[in-house]
Protein backbone atom coordinates (compact mmCIF):
# COMPACT_ATOMS: atom_id res chain seq x y z
CA UNK A 1 0.00 0.00 0.00
CA UNK A 2 1.55 3.22 -1.14
CA UNK A 3 -0.63 5.48 0.20
CA UNK A 4 -2.73 4.98 3.27
CA UNK A 5 -5.43 7.56 2.37
CA UNK A 6 -7.66 6.16 -0.73
CA UNK A 7 -9.96 8.86 -0.85
CA UNK A 8 -12.82 6.14 -1.28
CA UNK A 9 -14.44 6.45 1.81
CA UNK A 10 -14.89 10.21 1.56
CA UNK A 11 -18.27 9.63 0.69
CA UNK A 12 -19.33 7.62 3.58
CA UNK A 13 -19.07 4.16 2.00
CA UNK A 14 -16.21 1.62 2.55
CA UNK A 15 -15.45 -1.27 1.03
CA UNK A 16 -15.81 -5.43 2.60
CA UNK A 17 -13.38 -7.89 1.85
CA UNK A 18 -15.09 -8.63 -1.44
CA UNK A 19 -15.63 -5.61 -2.92
CA UNK A 20 -19.03 -4.78 -1.77
CA UNK A 21 -19.45 -1.23 -0.34
CA UNK A 22 -21.30 -0.34 2.23
CA UNK A 23 -22.15 2.52 4.42
CA UNK A 24 -19.83 3.17 6.99
CA UNK A 25 -22.22 2.74 9.38
CA UNK A 26 -23.33 -0.52 8.29
CA UNK A 27 -23.70 -3.55 11.23
CA UNK A 28 -20.55 -5.57 9.87
CA UNK A 29 -18.42 -2.36 10.19
CA UNK A 30 -19.89 -1.94 13.18
CA UNK A 31 -18.80 -5.35 14.37
CA UNK A 32 -15.12 -5.48 13.21
CA UNK A 33 -15.13 -1.20 14.38
CA UNK A 34 -15.70 -2.49 17.79
CA UNK A 35 -13.13 -5.90 17.50
CA UNK A 36 -10.58 -3.36 16.19
CA UNK A 37 -11.37 -1.34 19.34
CA UNK A 38 -11.43 -4.24 21.79
CA UNK A 39 -7.89 -4.45 20.25
CA UNK A 40 -6.58 -1.57 20.98
CA UNK A 41 -7.46 -1.84 24.26
CA UNK A 42 -5.60 -4.70 24.49
CA UNK A 43 -2.96 -3.02 23.14
CA UNK A 44 -3.15 -0.45 25.92
CA UNK A 45 -3.00 -3.40 28.63
CA UNK A 46 -0.51 -5.54 27.34
CA UNK A 47 1.82 -2.61 27.21
CA UNK A 48 1.27 -1.85 31.12
CA UNK A 49 1.43 -4.83 32.52
CA UNK A 50 4.97 -6.55 33.33
CA UNK A 51 4.31 -10.62 33.85
CA UNK A 52 5.76 -11.75 30.39
CA UNK A 53 3.39 -14.72 30.26
CA UNK A 54 0.65 -12.59 29.90
CA UNK A 55 2.42 -10.30 27.62
CA UNK A 56 2.72 -13.30 25.16
CA UNK A 57 -1.08 -14.33 25.79
CA UNK A 58 -2.30 -10.75 25.16
CA UNK A 59 -0.40 -10.54 22.02
CA UNK A 60 -1.83 -13.80 20.97
CA UNK A 61 -5.72 -12.42 21.68
CA UNK A 62 -4.85 -9.38 19.51
CA UNK A 63 -3.37 -12.01 16.85
CA UNK A 64 -7.13 -13.86 17.31
CA UNK A 65 -8.85 -10.21 17.47
CA UNK A 66 -7.50 -9.53 13.85
CA UNK A 67 -8.71 -12.67 12.47
CA UNK A 68 -12.00 -12.30 13.97
CA UNK A 69 -12.40 -8.56 11.95
CA UNK A 70 -11.15 -10.04 8.93
CA UNK A 71 -13.77 -12.68 9.08
CA UNK A 72 -16.67 -10.42 9.88
CA UNK A 73 -15.50 -8.45 7.28
CA UNK A 74 -16.39 -10.49 4.26
CA UNK A 75 -19.04 -9.86 2.27
CA UNK A 76 -20.04 -13.69 1.45
CA UNK A 77 -19.00 -13.47 -1.86
CA UNK A 78 -16.07 -15.75 -3.16
CA UNK A 79 -12.94 -13.80 -2.37
CA UNK A 80 -9.66 -14.66 -4.44
CA UNK A 81 -6.91 -14.83 -1.45
CA UNK A 82 -7.46 -16.87 1.81
CA UNK A 83 -7.84 -15.43 5.12
CA UNK A 84 -6.90 -16.61 8.74
CA UNK A 85 -9.72 -18.82 10.50
CA UNK A 86 -10.05 -19.18 13.96
CA UNK A 87 -10.18 -22.89 15.32
CA UNK A 88 -11.39 -24.56 18.34
CA UNK A 89 -8.17 -24.43 20.06
CA UNK A 90 -8.31 -20.98 20.48
CA UNK A 91 -11.05 -21.30 22.66
CA UNK A 92 -9.18 -23.55 24.51
CA UNK A 93 -6.47 -21.68 24.89
CA UNK A 94 -8.37 -19.48 26.48
CA UNK A 95 -10.38 -21.73 28.54
CA UNK A 96 -6.60 -22.82 29.65
CA UNK A 97 -5.28 -19.85 30.46
CA UNK A 98 -8.54 -18.79 32.38
CA UNK A 99 -8.44 -22.15 34.51
CA UNK A 100 -5.00 -21.43 35.34
CA UNK A 101 -5.32 -17.95 36.82
CA UNK A 102 -8.15 -19.24 38.78
CA UNK A 103 -6.38 -22.11 40.77
CA UNK A 104 -4.92 -19.68 43.20
CA UNK A 105 -8.00 -16.85 43.23
CA UNK A 106 -10.61 -17.17 46.37
CA UNK A 107 -13.87 -18.20 45.02
CA UNK A 108 -16.06 -15.09 44.14
CA UNK A 109 -19.09 -14.58 45.99
CA UNK A 110 -20.45 -11.55 44.72
CA UNK A 111 -20.05 -9.10 42.30
CA UNK A 112 -16.81 -6.78 42.08
CA UNK A 113 -16.72 -2.87 41.51
CA UNK A 114 -14.20 -2.21 38.77
CA UNK A 115 -11.00 -0.22 39.81
CA UNK A 116 -8.45 -0.42 42.42
CA UNK A 117 -5.58 -0.25 40.14
CA UNK A 118 -5.32 1.30 36.72
CA UNK A 119 -4.14 -2.01 35.46
CA UNK A 120 -6.88 -3.71 36.92
CA UNK A 121 -9.32 -0.61 35.73
CA UNK A 122 -8.22 -1.27 32.08
CA UNK A 123 -8.61 -5.32 32.24
CA UNK A 124 -12.01 -4.13 33.08
CA UNK A 125 -12.60 -2.11 29.87
CA UNK A 126 -11.27 -4.33 28.08
CA UNK A 127 -14.02 -6.79 29.20
CA UNK A 128 -16.58 -4.64 28.83
CA UNK A 129 -15.69 -3.14 25.18
CA UNK A 130 -15.67 -7.56 24.75
CA UNK A 131 -18.99 -7.66 26.11
CA UNK A 132 -20.14 -5.09 23.22
CA UNK A 133 -18.77 -6.45 20.36
CA UNK A 134 -20.32 -10.12 21.47
CA UNK A 135 -23.69 -8.03 21.59
CA UNK A 136 -22.82 -6.69 18.27
CA UNK A 137 -21.79 -9.58 16.64
CA UNK A 138 -25.07 -11.48 18.26
CA UNK A 139 -27.02 -8.91 16.50
CA UNK A 140 -25.41 -8.92 13.06
CA UNK A 141 -25.39 -12.92 13.26
CA UNK A 142 -29.52 -12.34 13.11
CA UNK A 143 -29.15 -10.87 9.42
CA UNK A 144 -25.48 -12.25 8.18
CA UNK A 145 -24.43 -15.21 9.54
CA UNK A 146 -21.56 -15.25 11.65
CA UNK A 147 -19.00 -18.33 12.21
CA UNK A 148 -20.14 -19.65 15.42
CA UNK A 149 -16.88 -19.64 16.73
CA UNK A 150 -16.24 -15.71 16.71
CA UNK A 151 -18.98 -15.52 18.92
CA UNK A 152 -18.02 -18.46 21.12
CA UNK A 153 -14.61 -16.50 21.31
CA UNK A 154 -15.42 -13.31 21.89
CA UNK A 155 -17.77 -15.29 24.80
CA UNK A 156 -14.55 -16.88 26.33
CA UNK A 157 -12.66 -14.02 26.23
CA UNK A 158 -14.54 -11.87 28.41
CA UNK A 159 -14.65 -14.37 30.96
CA UNK A 160 -10.66 -14.34 30.60
CA UNK A 161 -11.01 -10.48 31.17
CA UNK A 162 -13.11 -10.71 34.04
CA UNK A 163 -10.43 -13.27 35.17
CA UNK A 164 -7.76 -11.70 34.58
CA UNK A 165 -8.94 -8.66 36.29
CA UNK A 166 -8.78 -10.67 39.54
CA UNK A 167 -5.83 -12.25 39.22
CA UNK A 168 -4.07 -8.57 38.71
CA UNK A 169 -6.06 -7.50 41.84
CA UNK A 170 -4.13 -10.03 43.92
CA UNK A 171 -0.57 -10.30 42.25
CA UNK A 172 -0.87 -6.54 42.74
CA UNK A 173 -2.25 -6.65 46.56
CA UNK A 174 -5.08 -4.66 45.39
CA UNK A 175 -8.18 -4.14 46.97
CA UNK A 176 -11.39 -6.38 45.59
CA UNK A 177 -14.23 -4.15 46.43
CA UNK A 178 -17.42 -6.78 46.31
CA UNK A 179 -20.77 -5.02 45.49
CA UNK A 180 -23.38 -4.19 48.45
CA UNK A 181 -26.47 -3.32 47.35
CA UNK A 182 -28.69 -1.28 49.12
CA UNK A 183 -32.05 -3.07 49.77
Amino acid sequence: MARIYTKTGDTGKTALIGGTRVPKYDERIEAYGTVDELKSWVGLLRDKIKDTHQKEVLVEIQDRLFTAESLLAQDGSEISRSLPELEEPDIVFLEKEIDLMNENLPAIKSFVLPGGHELISFTHISRTVCRRAERIIIKLNESHPVNPLIIKYINRLSDYFFVLARKLTFDLDAEETVWKPRI
